[in-house]
């Protein structure tokens, strides 16, 4: 039995499923020479004409091109640039209607030629003494894709690295009116077969196959003439059915293979190349044209001339059918592609792109548009027509219903649109149009899809990332703590016995430290303490300078030796004497020796001072200072008037401030020396002596006062008056000091005097003003009391 390769070498041929026969309507134009059109107006050039992503633009607005310079840049595989058809200038970068079926904008280059049709420098190839990689390069930068229609980027196919079995060029053009490569074939077989060649070095398969259908035999004997007797390339012609083009459908009828769904013909070792892509390929090697300019066919019957039109890319649709005598009819339609694939423009100004192979302008009587839509009947005319073996009527069903699993179930990939279905429907069902809208939504979903994973992909990495990040962290942390572990127990190891020892003590004293501090605060206390009781003497010591040198020393000593104990004793006397006046004043009782008497010397009147309250002793010395100054005015006058507590005149408006401005001790001191002196001069009248004005006389003169004035020596009333300050002087310091003590917390005021440098003058109380005096004797004895007590329990134990 025959290999399948020797069969092939034998010319067998198989056959596909399904397939229809619409009429060719080929003579129209195959007949033709190829017409050279000329260069128009403008120029729209679509910087995306195949299946991919655009390149990078690489000039602007304003700027001059040349022939055949690139446009773009193609910035990644899927990518090939586009080049200048002519020279011009480009004026404008913008969106314009592209050759979709859905005519939605896309951004275009608008070019302006100059006319003069200037190329850029060219540098032909060799193929012979070009490596691979130099050949596909030049593919590449040529801008070459499937002009077939698919428009898949040629160095990819021509890239692979799998072994290939055969090379298939597709010269079948099976669809009605379409002739461009007829023509091609017919006048450049040469060049087709030199493009062959280099595909042939890139792939090196076994066998090149040219399929070709059996309509066409001048275009088949100029092949075989331009092959001649070279091996391994066979030229097949196959029998006229449509779509017997189709790359699936081919590979069938050459080599009996089936592309397996879902996959490509490399998978199963066949590569397969347009006749068209062949000639463009040679160009670019040979001569280092670009894609640029590509045959159109132009037919139908609003046409005065049909016939194959060399195009340049960028070219209008309008002003193609204008150089074809183009006769517009109402509701004309223009067609760009076949009648079975092709799609109706909705803007005639969509320029020529590299994979346009026909422009058609059919009467509505040439090719009638399709009627409304009928309900399917259920035929099963679909399924015997598909050259895909597929099911024609459930994939409409599933694409009504936006089902892509189904549509993918029953693999709707694998439609290559050829129109079959939708031409032998008698419900005039436009079954291609409903499938081109459900692959459209399935590659949505898809790129869809592949956003998500990439976005989850990036997500899992960022997490895996943290994570690696976060154990390293980890790791390095327990590393770094066992290091600190280690260094501690080899610092315990190394320490001694007697640096533990020294560690302990310094414990020990840290937590003495506190009471050492309570101690400190209480020796800053008693250091303060001492700072005020020495300023007091200093004052005091100070005070006494200028009272008298006589009793400065003798004070400065009991000051000095003054005992907050003995301040908290002379506290007690004083309330005692304080008592002992109150009892005196209820029993009439009066001292016998007087501060102002005559006759009294200095050594009397002493014990009677030391027993008063220092209080009393003060006021007592500013009472003897006034009598003092008093009758030393008389001395010098002759007499002066006494005034009397008595006197209805003169005695509420003298004495009330004095008594008012007096403290309740003072006040029971001078009310004990006015009784005394009221009982002495009572006792000078029963002894026949001068009358003394009394404190109740009431019709008392002021001239009666004037002998007892006299009576008084003026020296010894002043001698009498500095004892009294000295000793007044002497209990004011010692109640002070015994104020101080009680204070520990801030520093003491020094203590005012209880001299009192303008004393008033005694006021004589007469009978009648003895109650009011002994009350106030008794207030101000309770009010020492409290005093004295109060300092007591204020005394520091």
């Amino acid at each position: 039995m025959a290999t399948l390769f020797q069969q092939i070498q034998a010319g067998d041929l198989w056959d596909f499923h399904g397939g229809i026969h619409p009429p060719g309507r080929k003579e129209r134009t195959n007949h033709k020479p190829v017409a050279l059109m000329d260069i128009p107006a403008q120029l729209y050039i679509p910087l995306r004409q195949h299946i991919g992503v655009a390149g990078q633009l690489q000039v602007k607005v304003g700027e001059r091109v040349l022939k055949g310079q690139a446009l773009t840049k193609a910035s990644n595989a899927m990518a090939v640039p586009v080049h200048a058809p002519t020279s011009g200038v480009v004026t404008a970068i913008e969106v314009h209607p592209s050759a979709h079926p859905s005519a939605l904008p896309e951004p275009t280059l608008i070019l302006e030629p100059d006319g003069l049709d200037e190329w850029r420098p060219r540098q032909p190839l060799d193929p012979d003494q070009c490596d691979a990689f130099t050949l596909l390069e030049r593919i590449q930068d040529a801008g070459i894709a499937g002009m077939g229609g698919a428009g898949f980027p040629s160095h990819l196919k021509l890239s692979s690295k799998q072994p290939v079995d055969y090379l298939i060029i597709n010269a079948v053009e099976c669809e009605p009116y379409i002739t461009a490569d007829d023509l091609l074939m017919q006048e450049r077989a040469s060049d087709i077969l030199a493009g062959i060649e280099i595909l042939m070095k890139l792939l090196n398969p076994k066998a090149v196959l040219i399929g070709i259908e059996d309509d066409k035999p001048i275009a088949a004997a100029s092949l075989k003439a331009a092959i001649g007797q070279k091996e391994h390339i066979f030229v097949r012609e196959v029998p006229t059915k449509y779509p017997s083009g189709g790359e699936k459908q081919l590979i069938r009828l050459l080599t009996s293979k089936e592309v397996p769904a879902g996959r490509r013909p490399l998978d199963i070792g066949i590569v397969m190349q347009n006749v068209g892509t062949a000639f463009a390929i040679a160009q670019a090697v040979l001569d280092d044209i670009p894609l640029i300019h590509r045959v159109v066919t132009v037919a139908g019957d609003t046409l005065n001339q049909q016939q194959n039109m060399l195009t340049l890319i960028g070219t209008p649709v309008s002003d193609l059918l204008s150089a074809c005598g183009f006769n517009a009819e109402p509701q004309q339609r223009i067609i760009m592609g076949g009648p079975m694939m092709g799609f109706t423009l909705a803007d005639w100004r969509i320029p020529v792109v590299k994979t346009t192979n026909c422009i058609l302008a059919p009467t509505d009587a040439e090719l009638p548009a399709a009627s409304n839509e009928m309900d399917c009947i259920r035929c099963g005319a679909c399924a015997d027509a598909c050259p895909a073996s597929l099911l024609p009527q459930q994939l409409l069903w599933y694409s009504k219903a936006k089902d892509q699993d189904k549509l993918k179930e029953y693999n709707l990939s694998d439609c290559i649109e050829c129109g079959a279905c939708a031409y032998v429907c008698p419900s005039e069902i436009p079954l291609v149009q409903y499938y081109r809208v459900a692959k459209a939504e399935i590659r949505e979903a898809q790129r869809e899809e592949l956003k998500a994973e990439q976005a989850k992909a990036r997500f899992d990495a960022r997490t895996e990332r943290l994570e690696r990040e976060k154990q390293e962290r980890l790791e390095k942390n327990q590393q770094l703590a066992a290091q600190r572990l280690a260094a501690q127990q080899a610092k315990g190891e190394a320490e001694t016995a007697a640096s533990k020892v020294q560690q302990a003590l310094e414990r020990v004293q840290q937590k003495a430290q506190p009471e050492l501090d309570k101690a400190a605060v209480q020796a800053e206390r008693e250091r303060r303490k001492a700072e005020a009781l020495a300023y007091q003497q200093q004052k005091r010591a100070a005070d006494q300078g200028a009272s008298g040198n006589s009793e400065q020393p003798a004070t400065a000593e009991v000051v000095a030796g003054e005992d907050p104990r003995k301040a908290a004793i002379a506290a007690a006397l004083a309330r005692a004497k304080a008592k002992k006046a109150q009892q005196t004043d209820d029993h009439g009782a009066a001292p016998s020796v007087t501060a102002g008497s005559a006759d009294t010397a200095p050594v009397e009147t002493a014990p009677v001072a030391e027993a008063e309250d220092p209080r009393k002793a003060a006021v007592a010395a500013a009472i003897a200072r006034a009598k003092a100054k008093k009758a030393q005015q008389t001395d010098d006058y002759g007499a002066a008037p006494s005034v009397t507590a008595g006197s209805a005149d003169t005695a509420p408006v003298k004495t009330a401030p004095v008594a008012e401005a007096e403290d309740p001790r003072k006040a029971a001191v001078a009310a004990a020396i006015a009784r005394a002196k009221a009982k002495k001069a009572q006792q000078t009248d029963d002894h026949g002596a001068a009358p003394s004005v009394t404190a109740g006389s009431a019709d008392t003169a002021p001239l009666e006062t004037a002998p007892v004035a006299e009576a008084e020596d003026p020296r010894k009333a002043a001698v009498a008056a500095a004892i009294a300050r000295a000793k007044a002087k002497k209990a004011q310091q010692a109640a002070t000091e015994s104020d101080i003590t009680t204070e520990t917390a801030s520093q003491p005021e020094p203590p005012e005097t209880a001299t009192v440098s303008e004393p008033a003058p005694p006021v004589p109380q007469d009978s009648s003003a003895d109650a009011a005096t002994a009350k106030k004797a008794a207030i101000a004895a309770a009010i020492a009391r409290a005093k004295a007590k109060k300092a007591q329990d204020n005394e520091p134990s």
